[in-house]
């Protein structure tokens, strides 16, 4: 069995054929979808002003990220599944398109930022826990980061 008749698979689910045959249940999933995306990146904005010291600047960024880190979790796990239902409908051609491809592979870099963080700087996160703004490692692991993004390394 190869990608086509996999993609064609799904695009033949009953899940698929129901979504994709409904006036209101594509809106209604690419809704919930655009407000997990929204409440992914607005979590994330929370831990990231925390980091640089202009919010929450008296909180320990411990507590703050795991108060906040649950709601980014359920707001991710939503977004895979709104997205997974989406896809479905017509795999075929999301499969094929280039900005598609190209949105998949941003998500796995983002896995991969999110891997290193965890294996370098966010082992020292009880050192900085209560600092005002993050120590200089971590504006560096931004920086690596925002430069590997753009397509060069910058220290």
């Amino acid at each position: 069995m190869g990608i086509a008749d996999l993609l064609a698979a799904l695009e033949a689910s009953s899940i698929a054929t129901t979504i994709r045959e409904s006036l209101y249940l594509f809106p209604f999933i690419e809704a919930a979808h655009v407000i997990g995306l929204t409440m992914v990146f607005g979590t994330i904005a929370i831990v990231d002003l925390r980091l640089l010291g202009l919010a929450s600047a008296r909180r320990p960024f411990s507590r703050i990220a795991s108060d906040v880190m649950r709601w980014t979790w359920a707001a991710f796990a939503l977004t895979a599944l709104t997205g997974l239902l989406m896809f479905s409908t017509n795999a075929a051609v999301y499969y094929h398109n280039l900005f598609f491809r190209a949105k998949m592979a941003m998500l796995a870099c983002a896995g991969i930022n999110i891997l290193i963080f965890g294996r370098t700087v966010g082992r020292s996160i009880q050192q900085w826990d209560r600092d005002v703004a993050a120590p200089r490692a971590l504006l560096q692991h931004g920086r690596a980061a925002r430069g590997w993004r753009r397509g060069r390394r910058r220290p």
